[in-house]
């Protein structure tokens, strides 16, 4: 793969989610799905304004009865970014969602009939709402399973180019597909397979990941993959439990792929017995106190005089440490010699002064 592809990212169709925009010219977007129980409206409220605080910019809902359905419109109201409900099989919860006011609808064909599909449709097109149609390696069609003999790359984009027909044929185009596969070579080959067929803006992510390691290794290859090929317009990063967690490894998968500068991006060396500091725990008191800052900034946090130096001084704002002391360095520049023990408070005061944002 040559430099010169990676940054011809394809160009989309854009859609509006809200007054967020996927495709088109806009950045990656950064999305993820609240775990709660959609009813408690307090409980998911708050939920999400911890996603929105450390950068979430498109928030997903489980809609599984009325219930929860009638509870979107309050949910809507107190938070900032766009709304999306999370149907399966039951289509009439799609349209009670659309009519309380979500800006887009994930809807899974395998799970709802074609039928049912044009009822939503009619419902969705004067309320300017997008639908995703959500392909999943888990709930593909029975008639697609039989025959690529089971849920293989070929069937997933098979659904989504069937599923893209029946909405386009009712005039609908305001449409986002994901192909999920928790299987990382199946969902690079779906995602591919399709963004050579149409141009609608995709949705990346690979489902059913696991817990933060694995999911993060996971998530890293298949999205990755896909963004240095220039496919992908919004990303989720899939974890078992607390979905803040996710926010941070899709940036970083972003900022690896030089594709958004946003957030910390903190260097730091894996240690070995030249290091003569506390690396590990410098390294995680830095993360924990700039989780969520939005501001881009390279941070090097070196143990040795080896590569130390030079990695600091290529660095927005770092440490390369000695014996109980290090050198800060600031813009390629050798500040000051200071003692280990005031690495994090000088550290911090440094990047206030260079962003304006004060770490927690």
């Amino acid at each position: 793969m040559n430099r010169e592809r990676f940054n011809r990212r394809k160009k989309t169709r854009p859609i509006f989610l809200g007054d967020v925009q996927i495709g088109g010219n806009a950045p990656v977007i950064v999305q993820s799905m609240t775990c709660t129980d959609t009813r408690d409206v307090k409980t998911t409220v708050a939920q999400i304004k911890k996603l929105e605080e450390v950068g979430c910019e498109v928030v997903r809902v489980a809609v599984p009865d009325r219930e929860a359905a009638l509870a979107l419109t309050e949910i809507k109201k107190q938070i900032a970014i766009p709304l999306v409900a999370d149907i399966h099989f039951n289509y009439y919860l799609a349209l009670l969602a659309i009519r309380m006011g979500v800006d887009g609808i994930r809807i899974n064909p395998g799970n709802i009939r074609p039928e049912k599909i044009r009822e939503i449709v009619k419902v969705a097109k004067p309320r300017d709402c997008v639908i995703r149609i959500g392909i999943n390696a888990g709930s593909l069609e029975k008639d697609l399973f039989v025959k690529h003999g089971g849920p293989t790359a070929a069937a997933l984009a098979e659904s989504a180019l069937r599923n893209v027909a029946l909405l386009e044929d009712m005039g609908f185009t305001a449409i986002k597909l994901s192909l999920k596969s928790s299987d990382v070579p199946t969902m690079v080959e779906a995602y591919r397979a399709v963004s050579s067929q149409t141009d609608y803006p995709l949705h990346l992510g690979v489902t059913e990941a696991g817990s933060l390691l694995p999911a993060a290794i996971k998530s890293s290859i298949g999205i990755g993959i896909l963004l240095y090929e220039g496919i992908g317009d919004t990303i989720r990063v899939s974890i078992t439990g607390n979905p803040v967690s996710e926010i941070g490894v899709a940036y970083g998968i972003l900022r690896a792929m030089n594709i958004r500068k946003i957030g910390p991006d903190i260097i730091s060396c894996p240690t070995c017995g030249r290091c003569e500091i506390d690396l590990i725990k410098l390294t995680e008191e830095m993360e924990r106190r700039l989780a969520g800052m939005k501001a881009y900034l390279k941070i090097a946090l070196m143990g040795c005089v080896v590569n130390g130096p030079g990695e600091a001084a290529e660095a927005d704002i770092g440490i390369a440490g000695g014996r109980g002391w290090g050198i800060l360095f600031k813009k390629g520049q050798m500040i000051r010699k200071i003692k280990e023990r005031d690495f994090v408070q000088v550290l911090l005061g440094e990047i206030e002064q260079l962003t304006g944002i004060r770490g927690q």
